[in-house]
């Protein structure tokens, strides 16, 4: 009689086999690493015998190219700072928002930083101009009636075509150490408030988000009313998060709102339960417990402590840190953390 089920040991049968597939083709050698590979192989064969049809298997493996071919086309800029700047493809060049942004981009190319857009003409195309093709991304997404990339970055190797809005925006985000805006439409609307919720619920990791308008224009000042009316007094945000946002008042200012966010700061990732912060400088102990009464809410425990690295970490070991047991809420405060922490004498000051 035929088994209608498959034995106890298929599974493991299975598991080994892939394990050696991994482990012969995937030129990964960590244990951490392979796991990993291990685990798509693994969910790509499940998708199988889960009887998936053929939309949902064509949308997992395109969307799982796309991400390879992205981050392969970022990591040799790994180390390089860089800005996504939103905002409308509808921009004319005349439009001083399109000046504004062109300038902003120049502005950061000159500070080092990179800028990434959604590869279009408008706001896009302006915050390319700026710092110049070779300190360029371009994130174009396939639409009817959007085919092409702008000019600057056109054939450029550093022009990534996407079929996915999701896909493109873990790219805007996850290669991001700082984030602007100009006025836009739906999308721009659509790429701000998905920045502003990943990084209010701790999805993403803090970095700072600028909005820019033209000289004269009120666009932004005329949203933030609308959040504050709408969204804040009737309690669907707090007040802290509004930190999570600032309003620049000049191309200038935004390079500088961009830049200082960096001052003290230098990046913070999770260790078990332990938020860590990575300080570009050691805290004096008067620092550390100024900070602790103003924010030690953020610690299940109400403590931030100071030292160097914890275990488990393996990168930046050299540079001091600020940790606590996070409550893994309440980010817009985690904001106004690094900002006080960026307001305190910078590495380089002997006052």
């Amino acid at each position: 009689m035929s088994e209608e089920h498959p034995s106890s040991s298929e599974p493991q049968r299975r598991e080994e086999a892939i394990r050696k597939l991994v482990e012969r083709h995937s030129g990964v050698e960590t244990p951490r690493r392979l796991g990993f590979i291990e685990s798509m192989v693994s969910t790509a064969l499940r998708l199988g015998r889960d009887r998936a049809d053929t939309g949902e298997l064509k949308l997992v493996a395109t969307s799982l190219k796309e991400l390879r071919y992205a981050y392969r086309v970022f990591r040799p800029w790994k180390n390089v700072p860089k800005i996504s700047i939103f905002g409308s493809a509808r921009t004319p060049e005349h439009h001083a928002d399109y000046h504004a942004a062109r300038e902003f981009g120049r502005l950061m190319g000159e500070a080092g930083w990179m800028a990434i857009t959604g590869a279009g003409d408008g706001i896009m195309k302006a915050g390319h101009e700026g710092p110049g093709q070779e300190r360029s991304f371009g994130l174009s997404i396939r639409l009817p009636f959007e085919t092409t990339a702008n000019s600057v970055i056109d054939k450029d190797p550093k022009l990534i075509n996407f079929r996915y809005f999701f896909t493109r925006k873990v790219m805007f985000v996850t290669n991001s150490q700082a984030i602007a805006a100009l006025p836009g439409g739906f999308g721009t609307m659509d790429e701000v408030f998905e920045a502003l919720t990943l990084i209010q619920t701790g999805k993403a990791s803090p970095v700072p988000i600028i909005l820019l308008d033209g000289k004269g224009g009120n666009y932004w000042t005329k949203w933030l009313a609308f959040v504050k009316e709408e969204l804040l007094d009737n309690g669907w945000i707090s007040e802290a998060d509004l930190s999570l946002l600032q309003i620049a008042e000049s191309p200038e200012d935004a390079r500088d709102r961009a830049v200082r966010f960096y001052r003290n700061y230098h990046s913070s990732r999770y260790v078990g339960d332990r938020f860590v912060i990575r300080l570009k400088r050691s805290l004096t102990e008067s620092e550390r417990d100024e900070l602790e009464s103003r924010f030690g809410r953020l610690a299940k425990d109400g403590r931030l402590e100071t030292g160097g690295a914890l275990s488990g970490e393996k990168f930046f070991l050299d540079l001091p840190r600020i940790y606590y047991r996070s409550t893994r809420r309440d980010f817009g405060v985690l904001r106004q953390l690094i900002d006080a922490i960026n307001d305190l004498p910078g590495p380089d000051s002997t006052s």
